[in-house]
C-alpha cells in the first residue's frame, strides 16, 4: 500500500516538473510561427516604396506645367511624339523662342539632334529683354545662333543631374545648375518653371529668363 502511494507521488511530481517545459516549448513555437508574416509584411512595404518613386519621379514638374494643354499636339503626350522644335511650336508659351529658332535657321538642327536637353525660355523670359536689344539680336543671325545654342546641352539631363551640375552647351560655353525637388536654377538667374518635359529627341526645361553665353 505504501509503495503504491510512493509511486503515485513520484509520477505526479514528474508530471509537474515536465509540464512547464512543455508549455514554454509550445509558447516559443507559436512566437516563431507568428514572426515570419510580420517580417514578410515589412518586406512588402519596403519593396513598394521604390516602385512608387519610380512611377512618379519621371513626370513633368513645376507651376507653369499647369498651363500646358491637357490634350492635343501641345500636351505632354503630344510633345513626346514630336522632335523638340516641332514640339515647342505647339506650345503657345514658347512662340517667341520658336520664332527665334526659325530666324536663326536652327529648326532642322534641333529636330535632327539626338538625346539633347533644351532650356527653353518662355515668352515672358524674352519680354524681360528691352525691345530694342531683342530686335537687334533677332536681326543678327550669328548673335542669335550663339544665344540659342547656349540653351542646348548635348545629352539628356535628368532632374537629379541638375541638383549640382555643370554642362557644356552646343555653343561650347558652360551652364551651371543647382536645386532639388521641384526647384532648380540655371546660372543662378533663371528658374525652371516647368521641367522634365519629354519630346521625341530631347528633355526640355522651360525657364523664366533668357540665358546669356558666359
Amino acid at each position: 500500500m505504501n509503495s503504491m502511494k510512493i509511486r503515485r507521488t513520484a509520477i505526479a511530481a514528474a508530471a509537474a516538473a515536465v509540464l512547464p517545459f512543455s508549455l514554454a516549448a509550445c509558447s516559443d513555437s507559436g512566437d516563431t510561427k507568428a514572426a515570419p508574416p510580420a517580417a514578410g509584411d515589412q518586406a512588402k512595404t519596403g519593396e513598394s516604396t521604390p516602385a512608387d518613386d519610380a512611377m512618379t519621379g519621371d513626370e513633368p514638374f513645376g507651376a507653369a506645367c499647369a498651363g500646358v494643354p491637357k490634350e492635343g499636339a501641345g500636351s505632354f503626350d503630344g510633345m513626346a511624339k514630336d522632335p523638340v522644335a516641332t514640339a515647342a511650336s505647339n506650345n503657345p508659351a514658347l512662340s517667341t523662342l520658336v520664332a527665334a529658332v526659325k530666324q536663326a535657321g536652327l529648326v532642322d538642327t534641333l529636330n535632327n539632334a539626338k538625346d539633347i536637353t533644351v532650356f527653353a525660355p518662355t515668352n515672358d523670359a524674352f519680354a524681360k529683354i528691352p525691345k530694342a536689344d531683342l530686335d537687334k539680336v533677332l536681326a543678327d543671325k550669328a548673335a542669335l545662333t550663339k544665344i540659342l545654342t547656349y540653351h542646348v546641352v548635348g545629352q539628356k539631363l535628368t532632374p537629379k543631374q541638375l541638383e549640382n551640375g555643370s554642362f557644356e552647351t552646343l555653343q561650347k560655353g558652360m551652364v551651371n545648375t543647382a536645386g532639388s525637388g521641384e526647384s532648380y536654377k540655371v546660372n543662378d538667374t533663371s528658374n525652371v518653371v516647368c521641367g522634365n518635359v519629354k519630346t521625341a529627341n530631347a528633355n526640355v526645361y522651360i525657364v523664366d529668363t533668357v540665358l546669356m553665353p558666359q
